[in-house]
């Protein structure tokens, strides 16, 4: 590898790598917080109690039908072989022009769907069962209990994972450039094409890759420690504080 060349492409064609990696920022962020959404939603959906007999059951039993086939099929086929039916096939079928990102954004976002309505469905069961009864019995629903007591926990204990979906996101967008989305790695193949330094030139897309996820790791850890509060909290005493055995012991010695 020559570090003289990878200064001269750097130089070069800087603009075409920070557009590249501005579109993949881009896709993966407004993907991953819409995927996220998704995922709330289904999960919130899947946990509904389904009751013994009446219409609520079928209607919950088709919905229930219906998100698990979207979740097998998202997460069982490849997010390259999806942008091709979805962007390629739904033109031939149904003679929709999609907008290139757009398209992007959709496809990160249904497919990162999948993945956290899984994640969020394991929070909501990983919640004490206590904390729903308890609810039910102050007279909450259960979507108000998913939105008052279950999803704060549940959000704070599933952030590692959406934090890992978000750094995957960054990663799987290289393979939208089968649909000609401008992303990083389509920025990249066509500098390599133009001065056909392969090596330097995707040489300088990983350092790229490494700085986009590293940086996206570094700030959701920081995150993670400011919702997990301070380390030296001390809970305040009041006046139904029950007394421990060594404060007794130290009354009756005084």
């Amino acid at each position: 590898m020559s570090f003289e060349w990878v200064v001269k492409i750097i130089s070069e064609n800087w603009p075409m790598f920070l557009r590249g990696a501005g579109v993949t920022l881009f896709i993966s962020i407004i993907g991953t917080i819409v995927g996220s959404l998704i995922g709330l939603l289904i999960g919130v959906i899947r946990t509904i109690p389904i009751p013994e007999r009446g219409p609520k059951k079928i209607v919950l039993k088709v919905v229930n039908a219906i998100l698990s086939i979207y979740i097998e099929f998202f997460r069982g086929t490849p997010m390259i072989v999806q942008a091709m039916v979805i962007f390629y096939g739904s033109a031939l079928a149904f003679g929709f022009d999609m907008d290139r990102l757009y398209a992007a954004v959709f496809i990160v976002s249904i497919n990162t769907g999948a993945y956290m309505s899984e994640i969020v469905r394991g929070g909501i069961v990983s919640i004490d069962k206590g904390q729903f009864e308890a609810a039910q019995a102050i007279g909450m629903n259960h979507f108000q209990t998913m939105f008052n007591v279950v999803l704060p926990q549940v959000i704070r204990n599933i952030l590692p994972a959406t934090g890992n979906e978000f750094v995957i996101n960054i990663k799987d967008t290289s393979v939208l450039n089968v649909i000609s989305v401008s992303e990083l790695f389509f920025q990249t193949k066509s500098i390599a094409g133009n001065n056909f330094r392969y090596f330097e030139s995707f040489f300088v897309a990983c350092i790229l890759y490494f700085i986009m996820t590293f940086a996206v790791t570094r700030i959701l850890r920081w995150v993670e420690r400011k919702l997990d509060g301070p380390d030296n909290y001390i809970m305040m005493g009041n006046q139904m504080q029950v007394e421990t055995p060594e404060d007794i012991m130290r009354k009756e010695k005084n």
